[in-house]
């Protein structure tokens, strides 16, 4: 009888998991919050190892066809280029891909068959009770039941972590930064498809990013720990307010104005997840959920695959998923913690605290543009 799993989220890390683990004969079943899969956000890449794994996937080829080739621009107030660039053309990411978010999400998906692996958007898990056979769960619909494993693949404020390891504040590091993004395709940029506009102020950034019909705004700021609730998008909205409104540079007014007035805000902080271990019982963690490495690292979409891919094939090498569970942290956690360290560089060039920081940034662009 194939072994009954649950899995909390279908993003990478989540979807991933899924298509190893019905290839290796589990029976798998996702459960998602979301109505459906969550495809907005700015583009993000898959490099490195992750590459290989797409690879055996089967799906490198069709990553490729969908690469977002653009070209970015730092502007100033006035919207005037104070330095132009391709970071695909970057010695330090050739060969990596990237690719808008719901591209890479859908293709995932794609590959798992669907007349195999249950997938249930619009639920959530609510109760989990860890039993020494098997693990019982109470869903958000009322529904009761059993599996043999469970894995919250369940992002940054992972509800699976929560019920199993405890509060998300004992393995949070926050990092000063919050931010937001939305949909913004009304914005006028007089900038090509394809093209990342970014105006940097001391603390501060605002960028959008144009591909295919539309397009996708972002601000960022610097602020110390507020007291807010993920899930309360009013109270995202005054932040944003309190933090943009008398801020009148560039595209700020309309981008902010675009937010207060959108359906589908994500707004979030700049943190990372750091715990002592990802397992527990019959409970694993994977991706965010494990480590959250912050997109300021540029990894968490491969650090999500390349987890999700190293767990379910420790799973297939023995019989004991104690072993496995064992295997998979003491192989991936010293990776993903390096990843971790990352993140100080990207903060400093994204969002520079002093003006000299912030001349050296756009310097370092224009500095590559004229080599």
């Amino acid at each position: 009888m194939k072994k009954q799993v649950l899995i909390s989220g279908a993003s990478f890390a989540g979807l991933t998991l899924a298509y190893w683990l019905n290839k290796f004969g589990y029976q798998v079943t996702v459960v998602e919050m979301g109505k459906g899969l969550r495809k907005g956000g700015s583009p993000i890449d898959v490099r490195g190892k992750a590459l290989e794994v797409v690879k055996e996937m089967g799906i490198l080829e069709k990553i490729k066809a969908n690469e977002f080739v653009h070209t970015d621009e730092i502007v100033n107030a006035k919207d005037e280029t104070l330095a132009t660039f391709s970071i695909n053309a970057q010695a330090e990411y050739l060969g990596d891909i990237e690719i808008h978010r719901g591209d890479l999400v859908e293709i995932i998906y794609e590959i798992i068959p669907k007349n195999e692996v249950e997938i249930i958007f619009g639920n959530s898990i609510e109760k989990l009770i860890q039993h020494e056979n098997n693990v019982e769960i109470s869903f958000e619909s009322g529904e009761s039941r059993i599996f043999d494993l469970v894995f919250g693949a369940d992002g940054t404020h992972s509800a699976v972590r929560r019920l199993v390891f405890g509060d998300e504040e004992n393995f949070k590091k926050f990092f000063g930064v919050y931010f937001a993004f939305a949909e913004a395709n009304h914005i006028q940029t007089g900038r090509p498809r394809n093209s990342g506009i970014v105006f940097r102020e001391v603390g501060k950034q605002a960028v959008i990013y144009q591909f295919k019909e539309a397009a996708n705004a972002i601000l960022l700021f610097r602020a110390p720990k507020l007291d807010w609730d993920y899930r309360n998008q009013d109270q995202h909205k005054q932040i944003l307010k309190e933090h943009f409104a008398n801020d009148s540079n560039w595209k700020i007014p309309e981008i902010l104005d675009t937010m207060l007035h959108s359906d589908n805000l994500y707004f979030d902080e700049a943190c990372q997840i750091h715990m002592p271990t990802w397992t527990k019982g019959r409970v694993a963690l994977v991706g965010d959920a494990a480590h959250a490495p912050s997109f300021f690292t540029g990894m968490g979409t491969s650090l999500a695959l390349q987890g999700a891919t190293l767990l379910a094939k420790e799973l297939h090498e023995t019989d004991d998923f104690k072993i496995a569970f064992e295997k998979y942290t003491e192989t991936f956690k010293p990776y993903a913690e390096s990843i971790q360290a990352r993140i100080t560089r990207g903060l400093k060039v994204q969002l520079p605290e002093t003006e000299e920081e912030l001349q050296a940034s756009i310097m370092a662009w224009s500095n590559k543009k004229k080599s």
